[in-house]
C-alpha cells in the first residue's frame, strides 16, 4: 500500500489528476486501446469458435493480432495514468483487483493459445481442435469481462 500511496501522491499522480487534459485523455484513449484489443481478440475468436468460415484463420490472425496487441500496448501506459490519479481508492476495490486477476488470466490464456496453437492455425479453415475452440471462448469472454469490470469500477 505504501507503493501505491507513493505513487498518487507523486508528481505524476498529481498530474494525472489535476491536469485538466490527461485523466480524460487518457480515458478516451483507454477506452480506444479497449476497442482495438476487444475488436481484434473478439473477431479471431469468434472466428476459432465457428463464425466467419470464409474467411482463412491465418490470414484473419496476421491482421487482428497487431490490432489487438497494439490495443493492450495503448492501454498499459493509460491505465496507469488512471490508476495513479486515484491510487489508493482502486488499489481497495475488489472490482478493480478483480479487473486484474481476470487481465492476469486472459494473458497468460492468449500465451498458451500462441505457444500451443500458432503453428497450426492455417490448417484450420474448416475447423479449430475443441480445445482451441474453448480456449478462443474464454479468451473473448475474459476480455469482454476486463472490459465490463472496467466501466463498473466508477459504480462500485
Amino acid at each position: 500500500m505504501e507503493l501505491v500511496s507513493a505513487l498518487q501522491d507523486s508528481a505524476f499522480g498529481a498530474w494525472a489528476r489535476g491536469s485538466a487534459y490527461a485523466y480524460p485523455l487518457a480515458n478516451l484513449l483507454h477506452l480506444a486501446g479497449l476497442v482495438l484489443l476487444v475488436g481484434g481478440v473478439g473477431l479471431l475468436d469468434l472466428r476459432l469458435a465457428g463464425a466467419f468460415r470464409a474467411l482463412p484463420v491465418a490470414a484473419l490472425s496476421r491482421v487482428l493480432t497487431p490490432m489487438a496487441a497494439a490495443g493492450l500496448a495503448l492501454m498499459a501506459p493509460t491505465g496507469l495514468v488512471l490508476f495513479a490519479a486515484d491510487a489508493e481508492a482502486l488499489a481497495g476495490s475488489a472490482v478493480f483487483r478483480c479487473k486484474l486477476v481476470l487481465i492476469v488470466v486472459a494473458l497468460a490464456n492468449a500465451v498458451a493459445f500462441r505457444l500451443l496453437w500458432s503453428a497450426r492455425l492455417s490448417a484450420w479453415d474448416a475447423a479449430a481442435p475443441p480445445a482451441a475452440r474453448l480456449m478462443a471462448l474464454a479468451s473473448l469472454g475474459l476480455w469482454v469481462a476486463v472490459g465490463v469490470l472496467g466501466r463498473l469500477i466508477a459504480y462500485a
